[in-house]
């Protein structure tokens, strides 16, 4: 077992020696730290003209030994002290201080992001002898002011603070606050960030979009975060000031989870969770979430397999913390909820071995395509963005019961039906998938097959909730994926759905402006004005 974590060269074997023989050293529980070890450590440290840290157990027992340099110490990786969601580490930092300053930001910040039970500094006198010992524990409720409490300044000989109840009632107090949360639900807790250089409504508006894909994913939200920067910060994308305030925020909340709307890059992933000992994933990745939690059909499941392997690739890493906590629950289904410290020509096999499956579903949807050509029957297609009413519209149209909820990305695998008009014109009418804003490139390759289907349609209806106050911007993001798709010359109506939860003004205002055909898609009596419109278009088709 290592006994030293820091730099230790240029000290002598002497000096060496008495650093590991630190670990030998037992605490009451009562003492936040001997008096002994204190003058032993400020001695040493003083000697060396390095700082010194302890990492102690709730028993007393020295876990860690580190050696800093002048300035500062750096705490090793404490993973597997892990904590439970409303506690605490299990483990106290004691360190030296050598220009006689209290605790700094950097020893706070260590506080709060490590969920450390407390964080103490002993400033050490130019003779080496140990002066007063500040010490700050987090608070367990949320404050307007700094969320955590400084002790009043400790003499060394007076360090019986009845250590081990204190850093219980905090713990009893932190678990009263987020127990009731927790009693009724079995669910994850996630905290929701965005960081934005748009405007604050702008950021409110997408951050509100995050947290319907958060509860469509099945999870509790615990709290949100914005922030506005220019520009992301390249290490951490938030501040890490801010990160600090999420990780007590998330302690305070019984949170497990972060979930950021911007797409993080690798090495932002890592060194966050490299600060913060919490799950971190961002919007990609509950998309593809939700994608695995709705997949049903063996295509369904190929496609958000692939995709999730192709947005996890770069992001391998061995022993990297976060990928090891992705492993089953919110962020980590699909790919066999397996470890996920695989190595990268496992994952690029898998990739191959999955795209030559889904290259033989395209190939058998294109041998559908070919015979339902052969039979004359013109294509529906049902487009729009998540959650507007597409497989509502369907059911009603067909008097079919595809899965309906009022939720994002309810309908994954499509459907097809057939819709017999009043002139006796029969047609496929299918429901697809949702568009959404940023849809991950990942999923759009990967869903190319079910896509594909959307190429052989005679007609596209284009669904609109216009009671939804984004419906503007999700015309627009449904515009530009037909865009990417090559499929904006293929004949399209656009649908306003939900025309009962506006004012008749509304409508009728919307519908000359977009062009475009009020209805309630729950209500079959405000149909036919579409089903003519779709008659007309589909008829000379026939007729050809």
């Amino acid at each position: 077992m290592k006994k030293l974590f820091g730099n230790t060269t240029g000290l002598k074997a002497n000096q060496i020696r008495r650093l590991e023989n630190l670990y030998r050293r037992r605490i009451a529980p009562s003492l936040l730290i001997s008096y002994e070890l204190t003058r032993d450590i400020c001695h040493l440290s003083h000697e060396i003209r390095r700082q010194i840290g302890l990492l102690i157990t709730r028993r007393g027992k020295i876990a860690f030994v580190i050696v800093g340099d002048h300035k500062s110490i750096v705490i090793p990786s404490i993973e597997d002290y892990r904590a439970a969601s409303g506690r605490l580490k299990g483990l106290r930092c004691i360190h030296t201080h050598l220009q006689n300053e209290p605790l700094t930001n950097d020893d706070l910040t260590d506080l709060s992001l490590l969920r450390l039970d407390m964080m103490a500094a002993i400033m050490t006198a130019e003779d080496g002898r140990p002066q007063h010992v500040h010490a700050a524990h987090i608070l367990p409720k949320r404050s307007e002011r700094k969320p955590y409490q400084m002790l009043p300044p400790l003499h060394p000989r007076h360090l019986n603070i009845d250590c081990l109840s204190l850093i219980q009632a905090l713990e009893t107090e932190l678990g009263r606050v987020t127990s009731g949360r927790e009693a009724n639900s079995f669910k994850e807790r996630a905290l929701l960030i965005s960081i934005s250089s748009n405007s604050r409504q702008q950021a409110h508006q997408s951050l509100a979009e995050l947290k319907q894909l958060a509860i469509s994913s099945g999870l509790d939200i615990a709290g949100a975060m914005t922030q506005q920067r220019s520009k992301g910060d390249s290490k951490f994308l938030i501040g890490r000031g801010k990160l600090q305030d999420l990780a007590i925020m998330a302690l305070q909340e019984g949170a497990t989870l972060m979930i950021f709307d911007q797409e993080l890059n690798p090495s932002q992933i890592r060194s966050i969770t490299d600060q913060i000992d919490l799950k971190v994933i961002d919007r990609t990745q509950l998309i593809l979430d939700i994608f695995a939690q709705r997949a049903r059909t063996r295509e369904g499941k190929l496609q958000v397999e692939l995709a999730q392997l192709k947005y996890l690739l770069p992001r391998l890493v061995a022993k990297n913390t976060a990928m090891s906590r992705l492993t089953g629950g919110i962020g980590g289904r699909g790919p066999g909820e397996t470890k996920l410290e695989i190595n990268r020509r496992r994952v690029r096999d898998r990739i191959a071995t999955l795209e030559k499956a889904l290259s033989e579903v395209r190939k058998h949807r294109k041998q559908q395509r070919a015979q339902r050509q052969k039979k004359g029957l013109p294509v529906i297609s049902i487009i729009g963005y998540t959650n507007a009413g597409k497989s509502t519209l369907l059911n009603t149209l067909t008097k079919s019961r595809v899965l309906v909820e009022s939720r994002l990305f309810a309908t994954l695998d499509p459907s097809s039906r057939r819709l017999k008009f009043p002139k006796d014109i029969e047609v496929i009418i299918t429901d697809t998938v949702g568009f959404i804003k940023d849809l991950p490139k990942d999923l759009m390759v990967a869903f190319r097959a079910t896509l594909e289907e959307l190429e052989s349609a005679d007609l596209l209806l284009h669904i609109i909730d216009i009671s939804n106050p984004q419906y503007v911007k999700q015309i627009k993001a449904v515009d530009r994926i037909l865009s990417d798709l090559r499929l904006r010359h293929t004949a399209s109506i656009r649908v306003l759905n939900k025309m009962d939860l506006v004012t008749p003004e509304t409508n009728e205002k919307l519908s000359r402006k977009l062009g475009a055909t009020t209805i309630s898609a729950k209500d079959s009596s405000t149909l036919m004005p579409l089903i003519e419109k779709m008659e007309t278009i589909i008829e000379p088709l026939i007729s050809r």
